[in-house]
């Protein structure tokens, strides 16, 4: 359709069917009976959220369902202008709130969506309605450039942007510059006011609500408020990568992190020490989840990381966490021995605690005593005895064991084993008749002992009390919308060979390749799942260990008898399709040669 031609309006339901019908998407006897069904159209209902709710078909292939954003798409070629999906983590709300007022951009049903220096870009749900452009373009004094955008967004961030950047504003005209103690670089301003903001304040109060809410909403896995010269900026890890979501004036970041300290229960005063904290809230269809808080000193003030957990998380089957069967089989099999030690091992990220949480909330049935000490409590459940580890007044992970040992326990996770003295006793506990769960920080299963070997645990202990280790790492995993498929081009095949050498490893068919669509923001990417590499302590491998554990002779012989290296298990993952060859390289260790 010409827009130029088109007379000043806004679209109608029988406009819009009509439009469906002689593009060949809508059967004619089908819009003609909706109409009939429908004589008069009620209500401020958009005509398009209308049709969505038909469940149609598109008569043209693929015949898809004529879904709202389909629909948003087909409307923006139909009326000749550019489709935009609003995508909130690449908005200034801040900026575009500026352009025009709420009532205004309720009226016409539009949304400012970018702020140029000479354009400013205006999503419509109306693209035949352009009075509004000619009175604001005298205005903006810039080019006012319309896409199309699905008009339920549209309504929806219009609620949302201006009501956060009301917030915002409202607290900015509470008061000015707080105190800057703990600022490592204060500029001082003659003449104006060193008010402190109320952390109880309502606006504040309403910001920190919607930066949670919204977090889950993008399945974050952590928030980070960090504290910079002149703004605040606030980021949202998301499948393991971080996005800027927001920029904050400074004194209305200084508010937020002291209403989410005061909810933590942590010393808001205090801005010297690191503290740690923690809050219980809920998702908005009511479940509850846990907020792990912390925060750090930095040269412009308290810099506050929250991560989510997931509750979910404690009830997945090991399949879900993935696991392939004969690793939960192995992994199984290991945990649930009588007495001795089970490590696992990987960076900070990599789902440890995930791990060895899921381990536990199998184990503890109401026949045994399940106790942990960490460091913090990651989640608190109640099938666990959890201890919090507290160094500033003496209780360490060696003083926890030791006191847990008089608690009749008989499972103990502990957070990590970090120092000799720690190591010691869990090896005692696990000499007296207890299973002991814990983690390390190494590159590889193998890397575990000699780790502890290191520390000084003598080697004869190691050999008899470690049932097995475990390696694992975190892949995000190709989004199941929108995953290409594609043969093995040359390019493929050398990246295969590289992934898997020196391991002869059967080549897949084809790979799938990331495309990007609206479910995973483009990404291509959307979740993640966990790679692992288990080496259980054959009669062998504990004569090597008790010899001095030799690491590259320990290596060589677990490989010998069936341990899978992470990248072998993380190429497994590519060949099902579940995700890509560059995904693996960037987190899984090179391999050896398996002799």
């Amino acid at each position: 359709m010409n827009q130029v031609a088109v007379k000043d309006h806004r679209i109608t339901l029988p406009e819009v069917v009509d439009a469906l019908v002689a593009e060949g998407l809508v059967a004619t006897a089908e819009a003609d009976r909706f109409k009939q069904e429908r004589r008069y159209f009620r209500g401020d209902a958009h005509p398009l959220a209308v049709i969505a709710e038909q469940k149609w078909k598109s008569l043209q292939t693929p015949h898809r369902m004529l879904d709202l954003e389909g629909l948003t798409q087909w409307m923006a070629r139909w009326s000749g202008l550019d489709y935009l999906h609003i995508d909130p983590l690449k908005i200034n709300f801040s900026a575009v709130t500026e352009v025009m007022s709420n009532t205004y951009a309720t009226r016409f049903r539009i949304l400012p969506v970018e702020v140029k220096p000479n354009e400013v870009v205006i999503a419509t749900a109306e693209p035949f309605q352009r009075g509004w452009e000619a009175e604001m373009k005298p205005i903006l004094r810039k080019e006012i450039r319309r896409v199309v955008a699905n008009p339920d967004d549209i309504t929806r961030y219009q609620v949302e942007f201006y009501n956060l950047a009301k917030s915002v504003k409202g607290a900015l005209n509470k008061g000015e510059v707080s105190s800057g103690a703990s600022n490592f670089e204060q500029l001082v301003e003659l003449g104006k006011t060193n008010k402190q903001f109320d952390a109880n304040d309502q606006h504040i109060v309403r910001i920190v609500d919607w930066l949670w809410q919204y977090a889950f909403e993008q399945r974050a896995s952590d928030i980070h408020v960090e504290p910079r010269r002149e703004l605040g900026i606030v980021r949202f890890r998301i499948d393991g990568v971080l996005h800027q979501v927001y920029q904050i004036p400074m004194t209305v970041l200084i508010a937020m992190t002291s209403r989410i300290k005061v909810l933590g229960r942590m010393d808001i005063m205090e801005k010297r020490r690191p503290q740690d904290g923690r809050i219980k809230t809920r998702m908005p269809d009511g479940q509850e989840v846990e907020l792990r808080l912390a925060t750090l000193p930095t040269a412009f003030g308290e810099k506050l990381v929250m991560r989510i957990f997931d509750p979910e998380v404690l009830v997945r089957d090991f399949s879900e966490l993935g696991f392939a069967a004969e690793e939960a089989a192995t992994w199984r099999h290991m945990s649930s021995q009588p007495n001795g030690i089970i490590l696992v091992t990987g960076p900070t990220g990599s789902g440890k605690t995930v791990t060895l949480y899921s381990t536990l909330k199998n184990l503890a049935t109401p026949e045994v005593n399940v106790c942990t000490l960490e460091d913090p409590i990651e989640m608190v459940e109640g099938a666990f005895n959890q201890v919090q580890i507290q160094a500033d007044i003496g209780v360490g992970f060696a003083e926890g064991i030791r006191a847990l040992m008089r608690q009749d326990p008989d499972i103990i996770m502990v957070g990590e084993i970090r120092d000799l003295e720690t190591a010691d006793m869990a090896i005692q506990a696990a000499l007296t008749g207890h299973l002991v769960l814990s983690t390390l920080h190494t590159n590889d299963a193998p890397s575990a002992i000699t780790r502890l070997v290191e520390l000084g645990v003598p080697p004869y202990l190691l050999s008899a009390t470690v049932l097995g280790v475990m390696a694992q790492r975190l892949v995000r995993t190709l989004c199941p919308h929108c995953k290409q498929a594609g043969g093995m081009r040359i390019e493929d095949d050398e990246a295969w060979t590289a992934l898997v050498a020196p391991w002869k490893s059967t080549k897949p068919t084809q790979l799938y390749h990331p495309a990007g669509c609206l479910e995973c923001r483009m990404t291509g990417y959307r979740g993640r799942v966990g790679i692992y590499e288990i080496m259980p302590m054959s009669q062998e491998l504990k004569k090597i260990v008790a010899g001095g554990a030799e690491l590259s002779r320990l290596r060589d012989l677990a490989m010998r008898e069936g341990m899978k290296p992470l990248r072998i298990a993380g190429a497994k993952k590519v060949a099902a399709g579940l995700t890509t060859i560059p995904e693996i390289i960037k987190v899984a260790p090179p391999m050896f040669d398996a002799s």
